[in-house]
Order: structure tokens, then sequence, then C-alpha cells
């Protein structure tokens, strides 16, 4: 029997709204985020797409007017109108504060150590 990618996620997804961009050379998308976890996001496609696969992107997710999370990320899958991305490096000050948004959506301290125990394993 095959397994189904979301049967072997072991991070949890929240969904959160933020004003986001996506940029890969000289190209930069407004996307809209649909959710994220510790490691990686799902963005709605923009249109036109010209994204190349095989390079890897940069995303801003704006938090506020002076706090972002920043990350470089790879695509991992395309599919439905939705853009998956696995994060490749994250800064210390961006984890920080993609773990307190995360704890404070999972409202659960003990699933967020388990998490962060996952992350470290990878």
């Amino acid at each position: 029997m095959s397994e189904h990618p979301a049967d072997r996620r072991r991070f949890k997804r929240i969904a959160f709204d933020a004003r986001t961009e996506l940029r890969q050379g000289d190209y930069t998308w407004p996307v809209k985020l649909i959710d994220l976890s510790l490691k990686g996001l799902l963005i709605e496609r923009p249109a036109p797409w010209l994204g190349n696969r095989q390079k890897d992107f940069y995303v801003d997710i704006h938090l506020s007017e002076d706090v972002d999370i920043e990350m470089d990320v790879q695509l991992t899958h395309d599919e439905h109108g939705q853009l998956g991305f696995v994060c490749r490096h994250i800064s210390l000050e961006s984890i920080e504060r993609l773990r307190r948004l995360i704890e404070l959506n999972l409202g659960d301290e003990q699933e967020l150590e388990r998490e962060l125990g996952a992350l470290i394993e990878i």
C-alpha cells in the first residue's frame, strides 16, 4: 500500500493569512498564503506562473509593518492550483517568529515541542 504524503506529514499546518511575496531571480509574485508549518508553506499558484522548479525561491511573509518571516524554499509540488514549498534555509530570527506564530495557533506547547524535535531529526 502506498502512503499519501499527508499521512507522512509530521508538522502541523496552520492556516494563516498574511501579505506574502515569492521571488526567484528577477521575478516577484504577490501570493496568497494558504498555510505554513515549521518545515514549509502552501500558496495559491500565481498567474502568470513563470517559476523554475529547478531553482530555489525566496519567500517573505509580512506579519506586520516591520516584522517578517523570510526563508529560502524549494518547490516540492504544483497541484490543483497550489504550490507547496519546503524550507531550505531560515534565519534564527525568522524561525523564532515562526515558532511563536505556530505556538500561538496550536495552543499546545507539548505538540510544538514534538514538532521542534522532529525538525531537528531531519
